[in-house]
């Protein structure tokens, strides 16, 4: 998935039982180990991490909070 970056608002594709993380809980991209491997940053609503995991591309979607075109 090319398009992960920095900052990239992600969702996780499984659950990782390890981690105490689920399949669905949202993160947000805070580094880029490796090709395809990316630190990610899980916060609660106040802003307080809770988890900060290395995580391959394919356990990852990333999340768009606008549309990918312009309406006609």
């Amino acid at each position: 998935m090319p398009d992960i970056e920095m900052h990239s608002v992600v969702a996780l594709l499984e659950d990782l039982p390890g981690e105490g993380l689920v399949r669905g809980q949202v993160g947000t991209v805070v580094e880029n180990w490796a090709p395809g491997v990316y630190e990610v940053e899980f916060c609660d609503d106040n802003g307080r991490a809770y988890a900060m995991v290395a995580v391959k591309t394919e356990q990852l979607i990333r999340l768009h909070h606008a549309p990918s075109h312009q309406a006609a």
